[in-house]
């Protein structure tokens, strides 16, 4: 039987310091990752620079870290799925093809609240 431990606050500041690792190795070795974070401090400067209500800024921060997210899994799924397969497998194929279809959802719906928040405040 599983031995239950307990609460502990070391424990839980390490378990922020792996989490801070993650997105070091995310952004440091995921080209994609790279390319999301400049369109976001983009949309983040542009955000400023229109002076953005308080509701699209939430806006533009839920779609920017939706995005993220869906990377970031879609990283991890790539990952895991090479270590379970090195070699070409078609299920593991339509895996990394799914986990990439998110973030292209995620992305389009960036798009989508970019374009509905910005375009009318530029033209």
């Amino acid at each position: 039987m599983e031995e239950k431990h307990k609460f502990s606050i070391v424990d839980r500041i390490k378990s922020f310091k792996y989490a801070f690792n993650g997105l070091k190795l995310f952004f440091i070795n995921d080209h994609n990752g790279r390319v999301h974070f400049f369109a976001a401090i983009a949309a983040i400067a542009l955000s400023f620079y229109l002076n953005l209500s308080s509701l699209e800024w939430i806006t533009i921060l839920s779609v920017i870290s939706a995005v993220f997210v869906a990377e970031i899994l879609n990283s991890a799924i790539e990952k895991l799925a090479d270590v379970v397969s090195p070699n070409y497998h078609p299920k593991i194929k339509i895996v990394k093809d799914l986990a990439a279809a998110a973030v292209l959802v995620a992305a389009f719906l960036a798009l989508m609240a970019g374009a509905i928040i910005f375009l009318p405040k530029l033209f």
